[in-house]
């Protein structure tokens, strides 16, 4: 997994290996077009797994031989595996630790296959001081094909006096 966070108003990113601590950031850090992205490989034992915690075992995601027969012609990821690794960069690297979520709307737009790198992107659209709310456009892309979009509200800490 690769994690990168760069922000609107500096040229610079900062990239974390998987098992770096991650970093909190606070409302008070939070700017406009700041944004986060983070790299997953979709793999047959991850769409199990997420069967198996979800409950989900509609045979398009676990039955190679039914997914085969549907308009795919091969399994598919669960929609909400895509939308949970928006959750993994809000949770670990933008807000990061801390943040609360509030809302999310997703709009799932084309299926995600096994062996597919999913590239999943926050971005900061509208800050609201008043409630330490942030609002973020999230994207899923697979190459150049979005395979989800939403966005998502966010409660956000202040920085500990």
């Amino acid at each position: 997994m690769n994690a990168t966070v760069s922000g609107a108003a500096t040229a610079d990113a900062v990239t974390a290996p998987a098992a770096a601590v991650p970093k909190s950031h606070y409302f008070e850090d939070l700017e406009i077009g700041l944004s986060a992205s983070v790299t997953r490989l979709v793999t047959a034992d991850g769409i199990q797994a997420f069967a198996e915690i979800s409950g989900d075992f509609n045979p398009v995601h676990v039955d190679e031989t039914y997914a085969a027969g549907t308009m795919f012609k091969q399994c598919i990821a669960h929609g909400i595996l895509s939308a949970s690794y928006v959750s993994s960069v809000f949770g670990m690297h933008l807000p990061g630790p801390g943040c609360i979520y509030i809302s999310q709307t997703l709009n799932f737009k084309a299926p995600v296959y096994v062996g597919s790198e999913v590239v999943t992107r926050v971005e900061v659209q509208e800050l609201i001081p008043k409630r330490r709310r942030a609002i973020f456009a999230c994207t899923c892309m697979v190459g150049d094909t979005l395979v989800l979009d939403g966005e998502a509200v966010i409660m956000v800490p202040n920085r500990p006096e």
